[in-house]
């Protein structure tokens, strides 16, 4: 149970961070509606989860590769990038889900691939998790089913502030006008963009 609860602070001090995923959770909310938030969030799970597997398993085998960070950080940095452009230019349209119509399932594959690709390729993730792996690795008292019951803790508690964001952000819905919706499709674009640049000079400093 100890380890449980350890794993539930770190996932609440995870949730509590501001990124690019954030603000890409309240704004999918807003736009299409809490099931496809939804799926989004699941993608970010699902991406976490495979960092878990990855940083857990073989967390030598990375640090053998010191390019595969760049990698991932110059190859994340445009990936946001292009998605704050697309955040500028998309034209305004009615949110599909804003009736109370289910989301189509394609739209939430959709949801699923972004959440997951654009949690996927912040570096940012990978050194959390990395660290998070050498921490684990550094409790001697901590078996095989406490290290099951920390990461499960950090993952179920992240998952579910996503859902508490997007439920959240979806009740606010009815009070966001197509303007307000018209000018925070540019911050969030702008937003993007300043995260994707920094992720690209970090990266480039590295």
């Amino acid at each position: 149970m100890g380890a449980w609860l350890e794993g539930v602070s770190m996932g609440l001090l995870l949730s509590a961070m501001i990124g690019p995923v954030f603000f890409t959770l309240i704004q999918s909310s807003l736009e299409h509606g809490f099931r496809y938030a939804m799926a989004l969030a699941f993608g970010i799970l699902v991406s976490d989860t495979f960092y878990v597997l990855v940083t857990y398993f073989g967390i030598s085998l990375l640090v053998q590769f010191p390019s595969f960070e760049q990698i991932l950080g110059f190859g994340g940095g445009f990936i946001l990038v292009a998605f704050g452009i697309g955040s500028l230019v998309k034209k305004d349209k009615p949110r599909p889900n804003s009736g109370g119509l289910p989301v189509a399932k394609g739209k939430k594959k959709t949801a699923f691939l972004k959440g997951f690709s654009i949690n996927g390729i912040n570096p940012f993730v990978l050194l959390f998790w990395i660290s998070i792996a050498s921490l684990v690795g550094s409790k001697q008292n901590f078996s095989s089913t406490s290290v099951f019951l920390y990461y499960f803790g950090i993952l179920g508690t992240v998952f579910l502030v996503d859902l508490l964001k997007a439920f959240i952000a979806k009740k606010l819905a009815k009070f966001i006008t197509p303007k307000i919706t018209f000018y925070m499709n540019k911050a969030v674009g702008i937003i993007l963009i300043g995260f994707g640049l920094r992720m690209l000079y970090l990266t480039w400093l590295s």
